[in-house]
């Protein structure tokens, strides 16, 4: 499973490791995603999604994963969160 934000979209980049004596050699640096699990108001369960820091704070910037789906489109979503945004949409048409 690649390390990618469901959020953001941040994954892992490639740069140069550089010794004391100025050796370059490539290497990957990996983001800080975690496993975060977000309350949905209109499902009502927790949402289990895979997150940086950084997307958890836009998330509890926008007020919540409901707020923060609604307003996002689907087009800027990465493919998990886009099955959340669907059915948190499914549930709210049939409320």
């Amino acid at each position: 499973m690649t390390r990618r934000c469901q959020v953001t979209g941040k994954q892992a980049m490639t740069g140069n490791k550089v010794s004391h004596a100025n050796n370059k050699s490539r290497r990957r640096f990996l983001p800080n995603v975690q496993y975060t699990s977000l309350l949905s108001d209109t499902l009502g369960e927790m949402v289990r999604l895979r997150l940086s820091p950084n997307g958890i704070r836009t998330v509890e910037k926008a007020g919540g994963l409901d707020a923060f789906l609604k307003s996002t489109p689907i087009s800027k979503l990465e493919p998990e969160a886009a099955k959340v945004k669907r059915r948190i949409e499914r549930k709210a048409a049939a409320n």
